[in-house]
């Protein structure tokens, strides 16, 4: 399964393919070109239904900002409120 630095590496991947900027809309697209997802994160959310895990994981990549090895924690992503993304 891929785990939350997984999904944000996939994330500074996508940012620097596009003009520094990942919104969640293009991770949650695009992170699968990335990373290899196992079924438990392409399953539903036992959180959100109808929602599956791999969007939780990429939010969070901000919920999780405090913790260290965290990619907004480290400085290697800057979140932007209500948009996603990008790299510093």
């Amino acid at each position: 399964m891929a785990d939350e630095i997984d999904i944000a590496r996939g994330v500074v991947q996508i940012a620097n393919a596009n003009g520094g900027l990942c919104t969640y809309k293009r991770a949650y697209r695009e992170v699968p070109n990335h990373v290899q997802l196992s079924a438990a994160n392409t399953a539903p959310s036992i959180k959100r239904p109808g929602e599956p895990m791999l969007h939780q994981l990429v939010r969070n990549i901000k919920s999780h900002q405090t913790m260290l090895g965290n990619f907004v924690h480290d400085g290697r992503l800057v979140h932007v409120p209500r948009v996603g993304f990008r790299v510093p």
